[in-house]
Formats: structure tokens, sequence, C-alpha cells
């Protein structure tokens, strides 16, 4: 390192003891005038340089800052899935948020807490420690909050002033939300598109392991390929039993594995909860995974798996729109924001408890141009990224439950078939071991003959799976060695197609 740029780097971090002792010997150690001038030359470079450096950011004094894109979102080879990361704000503006916001955080956090040191409140928001700190400060200035004591590292416990106390209840009586500062809706829509679907392009292989485990033939999957490659939308229709769901579930394992999403977004003051712990799984950054080592995460956004939401008979038009708690002031996204990314499965399509109707006029449009269009509690309308494969799965032939135009906006239409009769025996063959069974040949064909080529009952690809389970409570209970016996398999077929 030159002296100039040594120079510099004390000066940047502040080091007042470095950088006194190293004008002093700029000083001392070269007497005459000519050397004087010289260094008073370099001198007045470096502080252009360092003054260079304070324009490039947005420090106190109001330099203006990045778009918010491009400073707390980026892209870089390091992250293992498409290299999406959230980077640290190195202030509030460039988070896009005002001090009056995260003063409002801290405020009802501390009237919910009492007494919380600085740091902790800082992991409460989710901002870094710096920012957070100079903040309490200012409201120790405007006596919203005392110092009640000190704590570790240089930090205090922070307790609410009388006027603090009272700004926090009025600021909860609008909304008791005191979780992490939220992240703009311009910063959400900029990582949706940086993890969007159609990004990937999953490949024979990718669709192979996402669909382990399940006996599809190359048929099949060479017509889920397409639809899943597509990144937009497909019907899943067939008989029931034959694994609508279980495929729809395993759609999203073709594409990558993790995405960032916020805990929270913010629009116009209105705080619209995105995390939603029942339908998303954290996937917290493996240690040493090196991504911390070089780069300070934003902790306002959390890594999830990709997620996959299924809404079955039970789905609502609320739940397809911003809902507001009355009681907390509280918004909770719709599921097909929760999902972007990712996949929505409606399940047994057709049978819900809004008409089909409704939800075809509310999906029509996202469906066309991939944007969705959500009213906010206090009447503003917004447009949100409409970025998630939709698989409806029915037992319905889909032309008898909508119309042709919204079929032409789901281009893949794919009937999950009944299995062959190979296929059938090769079920019974990969799941016997998996129960603690040793598969019998002769006790299949028995169960062929006798229930289903007598019958013309027709395979289902659920059938061996619920078969051998009920063989399998049938030894428990008598204490039997598990086998698969032809007397077995008729007491099984007994219970199970008593009324089928």
């Amino acid at each position: 390192m030159s002296p100039d740029d040594n120079l510099l780097s004390r000066l940047a971090h502040g080091n007042s003891a470095d950088n006194s002792d190293h004008w002093s010997v700029l000083a001392a150690s070269e007497p005459d005038h000519d050397r004087r001038e010289e260094k008073d030359e370099r001198l007045n470079a470096i502080l252009s340089r360092i003054k260079g450096l304070t324009d490039k950011t947005d420090g106190q004094g109001g330099a203006s800052a990045a778009p918010p894109s491009s400073r707390t979102v980026e892209r870089t080879s390091a992250d293992p899935d498409h290299g999406f990361i959230p980077i640290e704000p190195g202030s509030f503006s460039q988070a896009q948020l005002t001090d009056s916001e995260v003063e409002s955080l801290v405020l009802k956090y501390l009237l919910a807490r009492g007494d919380v040191c600085g740091r902790d409140i800082a992991d409460q928001v989710k901002l870094p420690y710096i920012l957070v700190n100079e903040l309490l400060w200012k409201m120790k200035n405007d006596q919203l909050v005392v110092h009640k004591g000190s704590a570790p590292m240089n930090d205090y416990q922070y307790q609410l002033t009388d006027i603090g106390r009272e700004r926090a209840r009025r600021l909860s009586q609008h909304c008791t939300y005191f979780g992490a500062a939220p992240v703009a809706l311009a910063d959400y829509i900029a990582a949706v598109e940086a993890q969007s679907l159609t990004r990937q392009n999953p490949t024979t292989e990718t669709l192979a392991a996402a669909f382990d485990g399940l006996l599809l033939n190359r048929r099949m999957l060479d017509r889920l390929g397409p639809a899943i490659n597509s990144g937009r939308g497909m019907f899943l229709y067939g008989s029931p039993g034959n694994g609508k769901t279980s495929i729809a579930e395993r759609v999203t394992r073709a594409f990558g594995k993790y995405l960032w999403i916020p805990r929270a977004i913010g629009v116009d003051g209105e705080i619209i909860r995105l995390f939603d712990p029942v339908n998303h799984e954290e996937a917290p950054l493996e240690p040493g995974s090196g991504l911390l080592d070089h780069r300070k995460i934003d902790k306002r956004w959390i890594r999830i798996a990709r997620p996959t939401i299924i809404a079955g008979g039970e789905l609502t038009m609320s739940a397809l729109e911003v809902t507001i708690n009355t009681s907390t002031g509280i918004s909770e996204a719709p599921l097909q924001l929760k999902s972007n990314c990712g996949t929505l499965v409606i399940d047994d399509f057709g049978r819900q408890r809004m008409r089909v109707e409704e939800l075809l006029n509310r999906w029509i449009v996202p469906l066309e141009r991939r944007v969705d269009f959500l009213n906010l509690p206090n009447g503003k309308k917004i447009n949100v990224p409409f970025d998630q494969l939709i698989v409806f799965s029915t037992n319905l032939e889909p032309r008898d439950l909508v119309d042709e135009a919204f079929l032409r906006r789901i281009p893949y239409k794919i009937e999950v078939g009944d299995p062959s009769e190979t296929e059938f025996r090769d079920l019974f063959r990969v799941l016997s071991p998996t129960m603690g069974f040793e598969y019998s040949e002769e006790a299949v064909d028995s169960l062929i003959r006798v229930h289903y080529k007598k019958s013309s009952r027709p395979f289902r690809f659920c059938q061996p799976r619920d078969l051998l389970m009920q063989v399998r409570n049938y030894c428990l209970y008598r204490s039997l060695p598990l086998e698969l016996k032809e007397e077995y398999l008729n007491l099984a077929c007994e219970n199970y197609f008593a009324v089928m």
C-alpha cells in the first residue's frame, strides 16, 4: 500500500490518534520548503479523493442516494441460487425509510417490552446497530427515551419517558406492528425479477431429480417439462388417486432451492406482512458459507425454501386480497404474493367455497400480464408481480369448469391417467420394502386377478400404497410378521373397496 493509500485508509476509518501522528510526521520529517510544498500537494490530493468518496455515499449531509434496487439488492456469483443477495443499507435513506418510520417501530417495541438495550432494539427492527444507535441518541435528545443503565459493548438500556410512552400508545392505536422494518415495494419488485422462475430452465435431469420417488413414465415427464419451463401455469386433471397433488407439490424442486423475501413490505405508511411461517420454511445461511465473510446481509430479508403453497376447498376471495386485522392494524399479504417465485397449487379446483367464475375473473388479467393489482386498506391500489407457477389440480374435466378465454391463458393441460398393469406391479415392488414387506409376485397376481380384472376395476397410483398400509396395520394389530399374503390383501380390499 502506498503512503497515500495508507493515509486515506486511516482517515476514512476515523482513527484520530493515527491521523494526528501521521500529520505530525509529515510536518516534522521534511523541514525544507520544497518538500513541505510537495507534502501539501499530496495532502490536498488525498483530501480531494476523500471528498470524492464521501460524495458517492449519502451521509448525513444529504447527498443523493443511488437507486434502491442497485444499493439494497445485488446479484453476485457467490450466491449458490442465482446470485441474489440483499445488501445491508448504509443509511435509512438507502433503505427507503424515514427516521419517523423507524422511530415508530422502536417506540412500540419499548412500550411492549419495557427496558431494552440498543443492540436488542436493532435486532428487533433488523437494521444495523450503528444506524439505530444514532436514532436512539436523537430520541433521547427529544426526551422520548432515557438511559436507565449501561449495557455491554458500549451500549445502554433504554426506557420510555412519559412523552415517549404517550406517543407509542397513539402509534399503537393505528398499527401494533413493531417487527422488522419494512422493505420498499420497489426493492421487492426488483428481487422478484432477479429470482423469477422464468430465469431458470429445468432440464430432463433436474426434472428426474425433482420427481425422484414418484413413478412417472417418460411420456409424462416430457409433457411436464415444457409446462414447468414456461413458469406460467398448467392444468393437471384426471381420476382421483393418480398423484396430481403429489406431482404439483414436487414441481418447485425443479427450480433453485432458496430465495430471499422481505419479512414485511412498506407502501406509503402501510405495512404488509409477507413472511408467513405457515407457508414459508426458513432456510438460514449455513455457517461458513462465505456470504457473510464478504458482505453484510440485510436482515430485513429472510432466506426461505422456494415455496409451494397449496390452497384447497377452503380457498375464499379474501385469501387473494390484502387483508387487515382490524384489532392490530397489521395487513397480511395474499396467497399469490406469498407464492411469488414458487408454486401455487389450487387443489380440487372446482370445489372451492368461492365460485369458479369469481376466481377466474380475479386472475384472468394477472395470468395474461404477469402483474397483479391489490387494494390497500388506505384505498391505494398497487401493482405487484404475479410471478409463480400456478397449478390447477382437478378431478373434473377442465372444459366443464372454465370457458375458452381462461383455458387459453393456461397453456398446458396435462391429463394424469391411470397406471398400466406393469406400472401398478412396479409400485408394489418399490413400496413393499419401504413398508417392511418382502415383495410377493403370487400375492399381487392374485390381487389383480380377483379384485381388478374380474370386476373391471381401474388401477390407481395411490392404491398399492393404501393397500400395503392396511396390510401392515392388520399385521401389527394381530402381532403377526409383516408378510404380503393373499389372505391379508383380500381383507384389505374388503375394507378399501367396500363402497367403491
